[in-house]
């Protein structure tokens, strides 16, 4: 069962990486290729979204399953396995809906750059006419 979530958590560190790779400064020429190679990136890592929305579902089905151990005739190893899978669950909603956000940043990111770099392609026409 862990192995999604380690898949889940590099693809998080990847696209962390990424987004700070393309927003620091750099000379321009070199900011394009890397735009343009992430944006050939980005369509065939689309399948983190999905993907991540189906573990928020196994995450909420299996909260609105998981045995309560709340009243006192529970032990002391049964509240502290519930309590972790809680923790557990939690952690796992934030490496989701991060993994989410970080590929709609990074997807966000290019497009501006794609959209300044057309842009300065129709100013140099201008120019030029």
């Amino acid at each position: 069962m862990a192995l999604q979530w380690m898949i889940l958590t590099y693809v998080v560190a990847v696209e962390a990486v990424l987004a700070a790779v393309l927003t620091i400064p750099s000379p321009k020429l070199l900011k394009y290729r890397l735009v343009s190679l992430v944006s050939l990136l980005l369509q065939p890592a689309l399948f983190i979204v999905p993907f991540a929305g189906f573990q928020l579902l196994d995450i909420y089905w299996k909260n609105e399953h998981r045995l309560m151990c709340t009243s006192e005739i529970c032990t002391a190893a049964e509240r502290d396995r519930y309590e972790k899978s809680i923790y557990k669950a939690q952690r796992n909603v934030i490496l989701c809906t991060s993994a989410c956000l970080l590929y709609w940043c990074v997807y966000r990111i290019c497009k501006y750059y794609k959209e300044i770099q057309n842009l300065e392609e129709v100013e140099k026409r201008y120019k030029k006419e």
